[in-house]
């Protein structure tokens, strides 16, 4: 992948680009919060907003990026509220233009939810009860699954072998990185054989829009293959005890439209962990595209592998500790 996959997105190719599907462009664009793809507010002639992302060039094939607009519009055929694409007159959501895969979505208002109110974790969790309702029916053929390899064993190893981390705490973060992947596959083996469904895969705070009518929930690009669980624990925040409280409220909605296995609470904090390693991962092999070490200019310091290998070994402790207590 070239170091600068951006370099040819100018303005007048995302402007053409949203006007091949049919629409008129007044000429203003606006960036949005986006590093793995680009993502822009585009204004039309007649006052419309749409919003147009761009994909990372080779991140994902064209079926895995099918796949997740059909997810999408099937959640949004049974009235699941997910901002789905938008299909052109063919029924096409998936458009290319100056190498670039692209879709286009109708802007959705809204702002973070607040997470410390009982009432918006029950809501939050009966539609995600209904999200995986959908889920549960089919499974993904092209999508990838949340597993110990992939999330954990690959951006670990590449970390590790590509020397991001300093010399004098490498290996310190691989025996503390190998010693978490242990404890990983210790919580898989506690909760036994689990249903893995089709998820949102990202769902925290920053992807669920709120306004008058409630959650909107944002940004499939992440939908994998994987445990529930995996789309619930990112509501969570605090001890144990304040999780399982919150965790309580958020199934108290939840299993309204969906049953729950509560032995996929012993994963809690191994997905917790997996994400954690996956995100180093992730800043490392994207660190060539020159956004990343201006938006991310604390990665790859002394401080940041000191503050991973601290975090981990309290992963590990919290691994050690029983599920969370949920009512």
């Amino acid at each position: 992948m070239s170091a600068h996959p951006y370099q040819n997105l100018v303005p007048d190719l995302i402007l053409d680009a949203v006007e091949s599907c049919g629409y008129r462009c007044d000429g203003r664009q606006y960036p949005l919060n986006s590093f793995e793809n680009r993502v822009y507010q585009v204004w039309l002639d007649d006052g419309a907003i749409l919003v147009a992302k761009f994909y990372r060039p080779h991140r994902w094939s064209d079926e895995t990026i099918l796949e997740e607009h059909a997810f999408a519009l099937e959640l949004v055929a049974r009235e699941v509220p997910v901002v789905a694409p938008l299909a052109d007159k063919k029924g096409v959501t998936l458009h290319q233009a100056g190498g670039f895969n692209f879709a286009l979505f109708p802007k959705q208002a809204g702002r973070a939810p607040e997470l410390d109110h009982p009432d918006t974790l029950r809501w939050l969790g009966r539609f995600l009860g209904r999200i995986h309702a959908v889920g549960s029916l089919k499974a993904f053929k092209h999508r990838p699954r949340i597993d110990v390899e992939s999330f954990g064993d690959v951006p670990a190893a590449f970390v590790i072998e590509q020397d991001f981390v300093p010399p004098d705490l490498a290996d310190a973060y691989e025996a503390i990185v190998h010693d978490a992947l242990d404890r990983v596959d210790q919580c898989y083996e506690r909760a036994g054989v689990v249903r893995d469904i089709r998820l949102h895969g990202d769902c925290h705070a920053g992807n669920v829009l709120w306004n008058h009518d409630g959650p909107h929930f944002v940004d499939l690009d992440d939908c994998r293959t994987g445990p529930a669980v995996q789309d619930l624990w990112m509501l969570l925040s605090g001890n144990p005890a304040a999780m399982g409280v919150q965790l309580s409220h958020v199934l108290g909605g939840y299993r309204e439209f969906c049953e729950f296995n509560p032995a996929e609470l012993a994963l809690v904090e191994a997905l917790r962990t997996l994400r954690m390693i996956h995100y180093s991962g992730w800043l490392a092999s994207r660190w060539e595209d020159p956004t990343f070490p201006v938006n991310f200019p604390w990665f790859n310091t002394q401080r940041y592998w000191q503050d991973q290998i601290l975090a981990l070994r309290e992963q590990c402790a919290a691994m050690d500790e029983p599920p969370l207590d949920v009512d």
